[in-house]
C-alpha cells in the first residue's frame, strides 16, 4: 500500500480515534511521531502530524530514532506514538508501526484499526493531505535511550575489545557508536550510507558477508555491529565476520539477565529449550505474539520475563536488575540489549565471539528467503501441504522422511535424523521464507538448498498453471 498522501492521513486519523473511543487518550493529549531514514518517512511523518493534530492531540516530533527509542520515551511519558518505518523492506516502501500509551499494539489492535481506517476512508474530510509539525523532542527521547543502557556493563566492560559500527542507513548508527564508546570499546565506523539500504538481519546477502569478511581482517575487528533500517533488530558478526543468528543474541540476552521464562516464536532455535535451562514458550511469529505471551505470564504471576525473534529483537516482559542496575521493562524489540550482552559476554571471559558461539552447543540453524513470492501463492502453498499427508511427501519426500508436522505458523517439518524444515509467508513482504536445522552447517547447507530448491519448482509450476 502507498503511504505517501491520503492512507497515511487515514491510519493517522484512525488511529487517534481510536485512542480517544478506548480512553486511551483525551482529547489535547501528545502523540509521539518517530522515522527511519527512507526517503518518503519526513513527507509520512509530516501528514501523520497533520491529520492528528485535525483530530484534536498534539503531535510531538522525535526525528530519525531507532523504534525502540521511540517506544521507551512513549512509556516514560504515558503517551501513545507511532514509528514511519518499513524495517528491513525496499527504500520504495514504507509502513507505520503504532504504540499505544502501554506499548506496542497487539494483533485485535491492528484488525480494529484497519476496520476503523475502512470506516473512514469515504470521509474525504477527515483524510485530506495537509503537513503538521510538532515540538520538537528528538534530543530528549534519544538522550534517554542512551541513558538507559550507562549502567548496563560494568565500567569500560568492553574495553580491549575492537568493534566496527556497520553504519549504512540504520537509524541506530549514531547512538550505538555513543553507547559503545561510554562502555570502552575501540570503535571504529564503516560504511555509512546517506541512501537508503535494506538490511535484513535475519537473511544476509552473500555480498554483505563477503563485506563482513573483508572488513574484520582489513581492521583486525573483534565484531562487527548493526542494525535493520529503524533499529530494532540487532546484527552482529564475529571476528572471521560471520554473523550470529538472532535467537542465540535472545538465548545469550536472556543468560546475561538471568531471565527464567522465556517466550519466542516456533521459529526459533530448537535448542534453546535445553541450552536456556528455564521455562519456554513458543509462538506464533511476530512481535505481538510474543509480547501476548510475556503479559500472559506476568499475568500469571512469572518473573524475569524476557521475549526474542529469530530475527533477533529481544522485548523485556518485566523489570530486570543487572549488578545492581535497573532496566524496566521495554515489551518491543530492541537492538542495543542484545549486542551488549553479547559483546559483554566475550569481553567477561576473555574469548572471541566464535568460542561465546560455541559455548551454548545449539543445532546449526539457518534462514533463507525467496522474494517476489506473492502472499497469495505462499498461501496456496500451505493449504496445499496441510491438505494431506500425500502432499506433503509428493513435494519434500527427496528431500527426507517426514516425522512430525506443526502448522502453528506456516509449516514446520521434521525430517528423519532430527533436521527441520521450516516454511512461511514473511509477514510484511512478498517473500516466502524457509528455515532449517541440521547437526552441522553442512548438513544445513545441504537442506536448505533442497527446501529451496523445491519451494522454488513450485513457484515454477505456478506460474505455468497461470499463463495457460
Amino acid at each position: 500500500m502507498e503511504l505517501v498522501g491520503s492512507v497515511a492521513a487515514l491510519y493517522a486519523t484512525a488511529f487517534a480515534k481510536m485512542l480517544l473511543e478506548r480512553g486511551q487518550a483525551a482529547p489535547g493529549a501528545i502523540v509521539l511521531i518517530g522515522r527511519d531514514f527512507r526517503p518518503s518517512s519526513p513527507e509520512i511523518a509530516a501528514t501523520c502530524m497533520g491529520a492528528l493534530a485535525r483530530a484534536g492531540m498534539v503531535p510531538v516530533d522525535c526525528g530519525a530514532l531507532p523504534t525502540p527509542a521511540l517506544a521507551l520515551y512513549g512509556l516514560k511519558l504515558g503517551a501513545a506514538s507511532l514509528m514511519v518505518t518499513g524495517s528491513h523492506i525496499p527504500a520504495d516502501r514504507n509502513g507505520i508501526k503504532f504504540y499505544g500509551p502501554n506499548g506496542e499494539i497487539n494483533k485485535a489492535d491492528e484488525q480494529a484499526l484497519t476496520r476503523l481506517a475502512e470506516q473512514l476512508a469515504a470521509d474525504a474530510d477527515l483524510i485530506k493531505v495537509e503537513h503538521g509539525y510538532g515540538a520538537d523532542h528528538s534530543a530528549e527521547a534519544t538522550r534517554h535511550f542512551i541513558e538507559r543502557y550507562k549502567a548496563l556493563l560494568p565500567e569500560t566492560g568492553l574495553k580491549g575489545l575492537n568493534v566496527g559500527v556497520y553504519q549504512h542507513s540504520s537509524v541506530a548508527r549514531d547512538i550505538l557508536i555513543t553507547i559503545l564508546e561510554s562502555q570502552g570499546a575501540t570503535i571504529l565506523p564503516i560504511a555509512r550510507s546517506e541512501a537508503f539500504i535494506p538490511i535484513d538481519t535475519e537473511a544476509v546477502s552473500e555480498a554483505t558477508s563477503e563485506k563482513l569478511a573483508v572488513w574484520v581482517k582489513k581492521y583486525a575487528l573483534d565484531a562487527i555491529v548493526s542494525t535493520d533500517g529503524d533499529g530494532d533488530r540487532p546484527f552482529v558478526a564475529d571476528e572471521t565476520g560471520a554473523p550470529l543468528r538472532g535467537d542465540l543474541l535472545g538465548l545469550i540476552s536472556a543468560k546475561f539477565l538471568g531471565a527464567k521464562f522465556i517466550a519466542t516464536p516456533v521459529t526459533s532455535n530448537s535448542g534453546i529449550e535445553a541450552a536456556s535451562g528455564v521455562e519456554v514458550v513458543r509462538t506464533r511469529v511476530g512481535s505481538p505474539y510474543v509480547i501476548s505471551a510475556m503479559i500472559e505470564a506476568v499475568g500469571c504471576g512469572k518473573q524475569r520475563v524476557i521475549g526474542f525473534e529469530a530475527n533477533g529483537g529481544v522485548m523485556l516482559g518485566s523489570d530486570f536488575s543487572v549488578g545492581g542496575a535497573a532496566l524496566s521493562a521495554l515489551p518491543t524489540r530492541d537492538s542495543v540489549l542484545p549486542i551488549l550482552a553479547t559483546l559483554g559476554a566475550a569481553a567477561e571471559d576473555k574469548i572471541p565471539l566464535s568460542a561465546v558461539v560455541a559455548q551454548h552447543h545449539l543445532p546449526v540453524a539457518l534462514s533463507s528467503r525467496i522474494e517476489n513470492y506473492s502472499f497469495d501463492r505462499s498461501c496456496a502453498l500451505l493449504a496445499h501441504l496441510k491438505a494431506c499427508d500425500t502432499s506433503v511427501e509428493h513435494l519434500f519426500g527427496g528431500v527426507g522422511r517426514v516425522t512430525a508436522m506443526d502448522c502453528m505458523d506456516g509449516v514446520r517439518l521434521t525430517l528423519h535424523g532430527g533436521r527441520i524444515l521450516h516454511i512461511r509467508p514473511s509477514g510484511n513482504a512478498p517473500e516466502l521464507r524457509c528455515y532449517v536445522e541440521a547437526e552441522d552447517r553442512g548438513t544445513a547447507e545441504h537442506l536448505l538448498a533442497q527446501g529451496l530448491a523445491v519451494l522454488n519448482s513450485w513457484a515454477e509450476v505456478c506460474a505455468k498453471i497461470d499463463r495457460i
